[in-house]
Formats: structure tokens, C-alpha cells, sequence
């Protein structure tokens, strides 16, 4: 028993803040049937790195799924994807707004084909406004939203963040909009569309940045891997040429803070005596912690102040990150078999106690689950299938 049993999604989407939202669905255990052109599938499965002919990206976002090949193309096509969304709870896709309606699939239609359908539609400014038709891709959402002025040293230019941060989020916000939707419609019977955008979940994650500018109009900008709150509380070189970040800054952690640091006169220091006065001469008190990190191996520093109980880790490589026995305990890393291939990736990140959420199938071949989905979505019998073979349609 999963918590999603016997749910069935759509997957209409492409790249990644839709396959991960579908992704997320079927690690919670919806079957999840990812459309696809025939032949060589989606466009994303060719992106590098890949492996055997098929990108790393698509092993993560799109495991637990069913690939059936469709060319939407094709009359032929489209109306099977008609009789699939009449049987769907639920339908993800990320085309830019207009797409479906030009295909004669707006909300409007899939609503009168299937009034229980929820319909996820992720894009890069939202279904309308004076933006949505524009191209958006998630440096594009980082630079808009603010992120990236927000990221980078203070003395440096913008820095998109290390990971596409907004498809991602994305992909969680329309996750959690689908899994409301189903929610709302035990009490009501009827499905509704959820509308996310990259640039708004880009947006989420300003903190306290809009609220400051109307308020007190400051501008957050860069600080690089300072806290903005509290000193000292960066990341540091150490002696053996690793980095070591340290949110020590707060009036209960200083004082540990230095005791591991075995400076006590620090404390005696009129500069150090509050968070207020600290974050005032915040070069000074980093400038010591700078001095003391440089003066030892990163463990060695590691090891004090785990000792005093500050907060604190060193900077991992993905090397050392891909060994963490924690992650490994908690089921983080996952190796999945794909044919000749073991494919290690990230594993399920929600823990449930009694419906956990799994990765029961890798990355599907193209239309590799064409009859199996036609049969048991829509009854279709062999010739049909054929059929439709025949004329190109699959």
C-alpha cells in the first residue's frame, strides 16, 4: 500500500520542473504515464551527461513512470490522449500557456472530457498577466526574482545558484497544489487546475526581502556566505585548504564559539559583547575567526566546535557528499538498474511511516509501456493497437 495507490497522472511535460513534479507523485506510488513523441522521446532524454544514450537528468526525474509514445501530432494521436485524460485523475504539463488550448486541450476541455481531472500547468510566469507568453527557463526565473542579486560576494556580480533551484521548486509547489486539488475534490467531486510559475516560486524564497524594501526601503543584495543576521556566521578557509562554514554568531553560541577557539579574551572584547555589536564590527570578529580557521586542519576545527556544540560543517565535495553515511541510512542514494547499467541518483526525500514512498522502476524506454497502458487505461485490443501503429500515431 502506497499513499497514492491506484492513482493515475498524466505526464505531458518535459525537462524538469514538470517530470519532477510527476516524479514526486509516483515515488509516492501514483502510476504516472509519461507521453512522449515516438522514436526518440522527449528532447531531454538527449541533454549530456547521459549514459547509454540517455541523460543523467531523465534517470532522476523520470523513474516510476510508464512511457507511452504518442505523436500528438496526428488525429489519431490526440484522440487517444482525449480518451487517456478521460481517465486520468490527474494531468501535468509545462507548455508555454496557449499550448494546450492550440491543441484543442485547455482547461476548459479537459474539465467538460473529465470533471474530476486536476490539471497541474507549471510555466514560467503563470497562465496570464503581461508576461506569461515570454520564454522562461530557470536562470531566467533566478535573475527576475531577485535571487540572483541576492547570491554571489559582496564585492562580485550576480551568481545563479548551483542547482536549477526554481524548477525544482516549482515542481514541489505543484506537487503539493495537486495533492490539495485531489484533497478538495473527496468534499466536492470536481477537479480544478493548478497554476505554478518558476518566477513566483522563485519568489517564495526571498525571506525577508520583500517586506524590508516596503517597508523600510533597503535593498537585500549580496553578502556572499555571510548570515545576514548574526556574525560570525561565514564560511572560512582553513589550513589545509578546505572551507568550513560556522553560524556561531547568535549570544548563546559566541561564547562557545570561543571557547573552542580557546580565545577567551574575545569575550572581554566591548566589540563582541551583543549580536548587535558583533554584526557592527562584524569584519573584526570575522577577521579573528579567519586568523584561528587558517591556523588549523578543517576536521581538527570541525571536531572543537562539535565539541562546544556550535553549528557547523565542513564544505563537501559531491564526492564526499555521494559517501555520507548518513545519507546513506536514510536511503539518500539509491542505485537503480537499468538494463547493463546501475544508475546511482538521489532517492525518496519524504519519510512516511506507514505508506513510505519508493523507487520501483528506472527510467521507462520510449513507448516501452504502449500496449500495457492502451489495455488496462482504455481496453484496447491488439488490432487497435496495431492500428494505430500502423498509421504512425504510436
Amino acid at each position: 500500500m502506497t499513499s497514492l495507490t491506484g492513482l493515475r497522472v498524466l505526464d505531458l511535460s518535459r525537462f524538469i520542473a514538470g517530470p519532477y513534479c510527476a516524479m514526486i507523485l509516483g515515488d509516492m506510488g501514483a502510476e504516472v504515464v509519461k507521453i512522449e513523441p515516438p522514436g526518440e522521446g522527449e528532447y531531454a532524454r538527449r541533454a549530456a551527461p547521459g549514459i547509454n544514450g540517455q541523460s543523467l537528468y531523465t534517470f532522476i526525474v523520470n523513474r516510476n513512470k510508464k512511457s507511452l509514445a504518442i505523436d500528438l501530432r496526428s488525429g489519431s494521436g490526440l484522440n487517444v490522449l482525449r480518451e487517456l485524460i478521460a481517465q486520468a485523475d490527474v494531468l501535468v504539463e509545462n507548455f508555454r500557456p496557449g499550448t494546450m488550448e492550440k491543441m484543442g486541450l485547455g482547461w476548459d476541455a479537459v474539465h467538460e472530457l473529465n470533471p474530476r481531472l486536476v490539471m497541474a500547468r507549471i510555466s514560467g510566469f503563470g497562465q496570464d498577466g503581461p508576461l506569461a507568453d515570454k520564454q522562461c527557463f530557470d536562470g531566467v526565473a533566478q535573475a527576475m526574482s531577485g535571487l540572483m542579486d541576492m547570491t554571489g560576494p559582496d564585492d562580485g556580480a550576480p551568481t545563479m545558484i548551483g542547482s536549477f533551484m526554481c524548477d525544482y521548486t516549482s515542481g514541489m509547489y505543484a506537487a503539493l497544489g495537486i495533492l490539495s486539488a485531489l484533497h478538495a475534490r473527496h468534499v466536492s467531486g470536481k477537479g480544478q487546475f493548478v497554476d505554478v510559475s518558476l518566477l513566483e516560486s522563485a519568489v517564495s524564497m526571498l525571506m525577508t526581502a520583500i517586506p524590508q524594501h516596503k517597508l523600510f526601503g533597503t535593498t537585500m543584495t549580496r553578502v556572499g556566505s555571510r548570515d545576514r543576521f548574526v556574525a560570525p556566521s561565514n564560511t572560512f578557509a582553513t589550513r589545509d585548504g578546505r572551507y568550513v562554514l560556522i553560524v556561531g554568531g547568535d549570544d548563546n553560541m559566541f561564547p562557545r564559539t570561543v571557547r573552542a577557539m580557546k580565545q577567551p579574551a574575545l569575550l572581554d572584547d566591548p566589540r563582541f559583547q551583543t549580536m548587535v555589536s558583533r554584526l557592527k564590527h562584524r569584519e573584526a570578529v570575522e577577521g579573528a575567526v579567519a586568523e584561528w580557521m587558517l591556523s588549523l586542519d578543517a576536521d581538527e576545527i570541525v571536531s572543537r566546535l562539535e565539541a562546544e556544540g556550535v553549528p557547523c560543517a565542513k564544505v563537501a565535495t559531491v564526492d564526499e557528499v555521494v559517501a555520507n553515511p548518513q545519507l546513506h541510512h536514510r536511503g539518500a542514494i539509491a542505485e537503480i538498474s537499468f538494463g547493463d547499467y546501475t544508475v546511482p541518483m538521489q532517492g525518496v526525500t519524504i519519510h512516511l511511516s506507514d505508506t513510505p514512498l519508493s523507487i520501483r522502476s528506472p527510467l521507462p524506454q520510449v513507448g516501452e509501456h504502449n500496449a500495457e497502458v492502451l489495455r488496462q487505461w482504455l481496453g484496447y485490443e491488439v488490432s487497435q493497437i496495431e492500428a494505430l501503429e500502423s498509421e504512425g500515431a504510436l
